[in-house]
């Protein structure tokens, strides 16, 4: 018994480190591997390691020596590689807090009015594709197009992505919070995942590269179909029913209130506590003072 306590008292702290190592690794593949990089990332280790072998095996002096140069490199390689996939966990990491001005009315007015947008375009058959900027700035996409100041409206937005206009094949940026159309006929970024659904056009891949690029919310209308579908962080929600869509941009347009509120809600309960307690310890200060 005293030599497993000895034994686990020598070794816990490599198990930990593995077990830290084993989360870090996993949730690296999770976030890489539905990206097209992650096939380019496979290959170059397995021809890597297989190479390794190989040398080691056959004792070549020559390339083992040109794979301990490559080794040296390789990180390189692997940022170029995954360059929009780390871009995108930057601008995670640097959004802030979001909404700070936009009341909780507007919000309800603001998702109405995109749920009614959605539907009209959608029994007409309309294709558009609608980029809403939150937090991080989308002025870089919005030089591609032709830029606007207009408030956002049924009629306007049916017009701009009418087939017959010059701007409908692009895409539309408003700005989260006073409603306007900042610029309409932009460019976004195609995603680089692999796609296993064939039939996904260039808008949905287009709404999908946005999010990917920033904390923007895409929402997207098929002019083949008339589904509505809506993408956030780089992940596509196909085919929403009008509630469902109501629904999906609620969760998202009021997440920073429930966090707030969580927060406000264990602020007051501690405040309750330490009132509790400092109540306690004045009565327990009366008691003793007459006792004596």
């Amino acid at each position: 018994m005293d030599d497993l306590l000895t034994y686990i008292e020598d070794y816990w702290r490599a198990v930990v480190e593995v077990l830290i190592l084993w989360f870090i690794i996993y949730q690296t593949y999770r976030y890489f591997r539905a990206t097209r990089g992650a096939r380019i990332f496979i290959a170059l280790i397995s021809i890597f390691i297989g190479m390794t072998l190989i040398a080691m095996a056959l004792d070549l002096i020559v390339i083992t020596r040109v794979l301990a140069y490559v080794s040296i490199f390789l990180p390189i390689a692997l940022v170029v590689i995954f360059v929009p996939e780390l871009r995108r966990a930057l601008a995670e990491l640097g959004s802030h807090k979001l909404f700070s001005s936009f009341s909780e009315q507007a919000r309800t007015e603001f998702t109405e009015k995109l749920v009614e947008i959605a539907e009209s375009l959608s029994h007409r058959r309309v294709g558009a594709l609608i980029a809403i900027q939150r937090s991080i700035d989308l002025k870089q996409y919005l030089e591609t197009g032709v830029e606007m100041d207009s408030r956002l409206s049924t009629e306007l937005v049916s017009t701009i992505f009418y087939s017959g206009t010059t701007l409908h094949d692009g895409g539309m940026i408003v700005r989260l919070g006073d409603e306007r159309i900042l610029g309409a006929g932009c460019v976004f970024p195609l995603t680089q995942r692999e796609m296993s659904d064939r039939s996904i056009g260039l808008r949905h891949r287009a709404s999908m590269g946005i999010t990917e690029e920033s904390d923007a919310i895409a929402l997207v209308v098929s002019e083949e179909t008339g589904r509505i579908s809506i993408a956030t962080e780089g992940k596509l929600e196909a085919d929403l029913s009008e509630d469902q869509l109501r629904d999906r941009l609620k969760e998202l347009f009021f997440v920073e209130d429930d966090s707030e509120e969580d927060e406000n809600e264990n602020e007051d309960e501690s405040t309750d506590e330490s009132e509790s307690k400092a109540k306690n310890r004045e009565e327990k200060d009366d008691e003793e003072s007459d006792s004596q």
